[in-house]
């Protein structure tokens, strides 16, 4: 009779503790939320603001990898979340800028327009809470 084997979630996934849920809570309403947003947007009035549409996909998909990345914790997903909440941090920041700089480049909001101003500015706090967790979750053979 083969052996039964048992898989648990690794110590740094961000299930493990009540901040981590909460960040992981979030992260998947942001990425529920930036996704529903720009399928809409590119469904009903895509010709309008395509660039905007399209970064709002994208902010999707980066809130939906550092989710699944957070979730699942070990290499992969520090790894997955780490490079996630890298890319929104710099599209925060750039895509904040910009959207400053050059309105008419971005005549519609994208979630990370104004440095997410139309979020609380949560999509700019985000990505270092992200950061600062995944730093001080890391196994205990890698600290340093």
């Amino acid at each position: 009779m083969p052996e039964e084997t048992t898989t648990t979630r690794p110590g740094d996934a961000a299930l493990g503790s009540g901040l981590g849920r909460v960040l992981l809570l979030v992260y998947g309403v942001f990425a529920l939320s930036a996704s529903a947003r720009a399928l809409v947007q590119i469904t009903t009035h895509f010709s309008e603001a395509p660039l905007a549409y399209l970064l709002s996909a994208l902010a999707g998909l980066v809130y939906l990898a550092a989710t699944v990345g957070l979730a699942r914790g070990g290499p992969r997903g520090r790894m997955i979340a780490l490079v996630s909440c890298t890319v929104e941090l710099v599209g925060v920041l750039l895509i904040g800028t910009l959207s400053i700089i050059d309105s008419v480049a971005f005549p519609d909001d994208t979630v990370w327009s104004r440095f997410g101003s139309g979020y609380g500015y949560v999509p700019l706090v985000l990505p270092f809470i992200g950061l600062w967790w995944i730093w001080r979750h890391k196994p205990e053979a890698s600290r340093g």
